[in-house]
């Protein structure tokens, strides 16, 4: 990742179009995120801007977002000030990752005004501020910082607004050579880390290319690096892309040659799209486990549980095992009770059931009488053969019970905030957890989930089930008994359903992709997938959500690839838009 400010310069270019818009809507559906709807040059665009810790951006996007019932204060603090205003100016501050958007309004007394909705891209740190710009005033933010929390700059309502402490780097646009050689010390190692440290806006990963170009650097070499790349951003010639590698993905508006032979590039026509692609699922994710964080850890700890009850009940198991010997030594103590007296700790016997006439010592509790100890070996057997079917019975449930858990935290790994609450609502129905919706007369709930639309290369409908109650409807309800399913081989993951009867090998293959990347072993290679006819695949009567079995299958072999995976979403965008 790289949102420095030379990616924020290239936003900042594209976003000068909103200049003049309209702001007609202003939601608020996280408490790190804004989604402003803009109406301009004859079309509604969305501008998200994201304090998220992890994740924070500013760029137009195409998402759908779910908006909670009640607007947060900030955001209709937002609507009183900006919404029904226009967009007078978006810009950056010097190479800074902050923006700053000016919007022309009315007051409560219909007097013309400005607002700054000032944007900091600062990590954890990062924040949403709205500002009166004629004296400086906070009016509120997403993101309180008190005095607690930083004594250079607090941020709250009715402070005035301090810029973030500067750095005193160069601004690289405008250093001469002399200035720049002047900034490298030869003699103080890493070359990219100097440039980092040295000049405002440039990233690691910048950084590093501009020393790659260089080559075998000297002092020719890297000014030329230098100075070729930031005439091309002074020039704004972008070629936003990211880059796929083993280990990561990267991104940037500048080509990342010294990532091109150990990755793979997906060029993007603008900078707004490629910030789409890249942090889209992300931040998603990064908010689902903010959001489910409580229902991972319970069905991480239910999970937990039932393995320490499978090793208990295994131990009782192997108890029970015992219970042969038990009877043995009852029936020897039974023919040896004359020899026997209370207080003796052992009987040293002939086993009478062994060919050899070997002797077997039985161990005796000295406070018992004979009869006592006879009577005490007899229970166990007893109790041990009765258990044996019992312990048997119960290990099995606690591993079908580990096998569905463990469906639940991969559907969690992918869920959206939708699947997850489907998930919580499963969890409710299984007994699992308490409603913790207020009594009163329940809501029909859909029987139709919403499930993920895919569409292979050759134009066939994939469907995909993110979590059970999605996969019991596509496998059990909505596909046809000749269409072909597919899940991982012996692994947590989706079902999923080819929507038609006859499809190339291509877009089975593509199938099997999306049954490996929706499942545990999404990083793995060579993952095992199974597929059948759905006339194949069975429910068990009262069997768990999402438990199937099936026959006649064949296996394919895959290793997942998101880049794939992308595309075939996108296929299906594109088919639904050209519907419509």
């Amino acid at each position: 990742m790289a949102f420095d400010g030379v990616v924020t310069r290239a936003v900042v270019r594209e976003l000068h179009r909103l200049a003049g818009g309209r702001i007609s809507k202003i939601h608020q559906p996280h408490h790190t995120d804004i989604v402003m709807q803009v109406r301009t040059q004859g079309e509604n665009v969305r501008l998200l801007l994201s304090a998220n810790p992890t994740y924070p951006r500013i760029h137009i996007t195409t998402e759908e977002f779910t908006n909670p019932l009640e607007a947060p204060m900030f955001c209709m603090l937002l609507r009183k000030h900006c919404e029904g205003g226009t967009i007078e100016s978006v810009r950056q501050i010097g190479m800074e990752r902050i923006i700053h958007i000016d919007v022309r309004t009315r007051d409560e007394l219909g007097d013309t005004v400005t607002r700054r909705i000032i944007m900091e891209i600062m990590g954890k740190h990062s924040n949403i501020i709205l500002v009166e710009p004629s004296s400086g005033m906070i009016l509120d933010s997403a993101l309180h910082v008190t005095m607690a929390i930083s004594q250079y700059r607090q941020v709250v309502p009715g402070k005035t607004y301090v810029a973030p402490p500067s750095q005193n780097k160069l601004d690289p646009l405008a250093v001469t050579e002399q200035a720049f050689l002047a900034s490298i010390d030869w003699n103080s190692g890493r070359l990219d880390k100097q440039i980092v440290e040295a000049y405002t806006g440039i990233s690691p990963l910048l950084a590093k290319e501009i020393v790659f170009r260089a080559g075998l650097a000297n002092r020719e070499s890297l000014w030329q690096s230098f100075s070729g790349i930031m005439e091309q951003i002074r020039q704004h010639q972008y070629a936003p892309a990211i880059v796929e590698t083993r280990d990561k993905a990267n991104f940037h508006v500048v080509e990342l040659t010294h990532l091109a032979e150990a990755g793979t590039a997906t060029s993007y026509p603008s900078v707004q799209e490629c910030l789409q692609a890249f942090y889209a699922g992300k931040a998603l994710r990064d908010t689902v486990k903010q959001r489910a964080h409580d229902l991972i850890r319970f069905v991480s700890g239910e999970k937990s549980k039932n393995e320490k009850k499978i090793e208990k009940l295994e131990a009782t198991l192997q108890e029970a095992k015992e219970a042969e010997l038990f009877r043995l030594y009852g029936e020897l103590i039974t023919v040896s009770m004359h020899q026997m007296k209370r207080g003796d700790t052992e009987l040293v016997t002939v086993n009478w059931y062994d060919e050899t006439g070997a002797t077997v010592t039985i161990p005796l509790d000295p406070l018992k009488t004979p009869s006592e100890n006879l009577q005490s070996y007899y229970k166990r057997y007893n109790k041990a053969k009765n258990s044996l079917q019992v312990v048997s019975e119960q290990i099995a449930q606690a591993r079908e019970e580990i096998a569905y858990l463990d469906g639940l935290l991969v559907q969690l790994a992918h869920a959206t905030l939708q699947d997850a609450e489907e998930i919580r609502e499963e969890l409710v129905e299984q007994g699992y957890v308490r409603d913790r919706k207020k009594r009163g007369p329940r809501k029909k709930k859909d029987v139709r989930p919403e499930l993920e639309v895919y569409r292979s290369t050759d134009g066939t409908e994939i469907l995909v089930g993110k979590n059970n109650k999605q996969n019991e409807y596509l496998t059990n309800k909505l596909a046809g008994p000749y269409e072909t399913w597919l899940h991982t081989k012996d692994i947590p993951g989706s079902h999923v359903v080819i929507r038609a009867r006859s499809f190339s090998d291509q877009t089975l293959l593509e199938a099997a992709q999306l049954a490996a990347y929706f499942s545990r072993a999404q990083q793995g290679s060579q993952v095992p997938v199974d597929y059948t006819l759905i006339k194949h695949v069975k429910k068990p009567s009262g069997s768990k959500p999402g438990y199937v079995i099936y026959e006649q299958q064949r296996t394919l072999y895959v290793t997942p690839d998101p880049a794939l995976i992308r595309q075939l979403k996108t296929n299906a965008a594109s088919a639904h838009s050209e519907s419509r």
